[in-house]
């Protein structure tokens, strides 16, 4: 089911939480006020980190005040409402302490930029791994069935 595809927002959440194994592709729109609590979600993935259109006005005009001012927009405007997002994100996979699922960053910078080891850090305390595209399905089985992740913890 994607978002703008296959139905609006709500139809596609409701026909989600009806169909087994189903995988929902969705913008920022399901990033806030969606509430699937239990095994009705079991995992997130994260293609990009979700920064700030740079080309959106509101955006450029603050970035652009920030840069008059001599602070650095990036750090004062742009990470920090990724990291909100980001753990907004991860918000929509564990709701409560009896929550399990596997939260599935794909964006490289994470690893590669400095910036990168924030992401971790905003969420509560879980089992971080970096595992290749190759390793991932043996990963989730193994996550699912209870054992830690042979993965390089992070």
């Amino acid at each position: 089911m994607a978002q703008g595809i296959t139905g609006t927002r709500a139809k596609l959440v409701e026909e989600f939480c009806q169909t087994e194994k189903a995988v929902l592709l969705g913008a920022n729109t399901y990033w806030e006020g969606l509430d699937l609590p239990g095994d009705l979600l079991k995992g997130v993935i994260i293609p990009r980190l979700p920064f700030p259109s740079p080309g959106h006005p509101l955006q450029a005009a603050r970035t652009e005040r920030l840069s008059a001012q001599g602070e650095n927009p990036f750090m004062a405007l742009s990470l920090p409402k990724a990291l909100l997002r980001f753990r907004q994100g991860f918000g929509r996979l564990i709701r409560s302490a009896a929550d399990r699922g596997v939260f599935i960053i794909l964006d490289q910078r994470v690893l590669s930029r400095k910036y990168g080891e924030c992401f971790p850090k905003v969420l509560p305390p879980a089992s971080l791994s970096k595992v290749s595209p190759e390793e991932l399905p043996g990963e989730i089985k193994r996550w699912f069935g209870g054992a830690p992740p042979d993965g390089k913890n992070l």
